[in-house]
C-alpha cells in the first residue's frame, strides 16, 4: 500500500531546491509551498490536455450548443427540480 506524502517547503526553499520540488511533484507527491503567512500553493503537474481542448473536445462543444439551440436541453430553476429529474431517470434505469 502506498501512502501519498505531501511535502510542504516555503517559497524560498522552494527557489533554492526547485528541481529536487519538481520531480517530487512528477512522482505524484503533493508538495505544497507557503508564501509567508498569507498565500499557499499547490506543486501540480499538468499535461497539454490540461491546457488546451483536443479537436474532439472542441467538436462536442459545438454540437452540443447545437443542441441547445434546437431546444434539445434541460434546464432548472433549482437545485430540487434538478434532484427530481434526475431520481425519476434513475428509477426508470431501475425499471429497465
Amino acid at each position: 500500500m502506498y501512502t501519498m506524502a505531501i511535502i510542504e517547503t516555503t517559497s524560498r526553499q522552494f527557489r533554492e531546491r526547485q528541481k529536487d520540488f519538481f520531480e517530487l511533484a512528477d512522482k505524484g507527491e503533493k508538495v505544497v509551498i507557503r508564501r509567508g503567512r498569507k498565500q499557499t500553493y499547490v506543486l501540480t503537474p499538468i499535461s497539454d490536455n490540461d491546457l488546451y481542448l483536443s479537436p474532439e473536445m472542441i467538436q462536442r462543444i459545438k454540437e452540443s450548443q447545437q443542441e441547445i439551440k434546437e431546444g434539445k436541453s434541460v434546464s432548472f430553476n433549482s437545485v430540487d427540480e434538478m434532484d427530481k429529474y434526475f431520481q425519476a431517470l434513475t428509477k426508470e434505469k431501475r425499471e429497465d
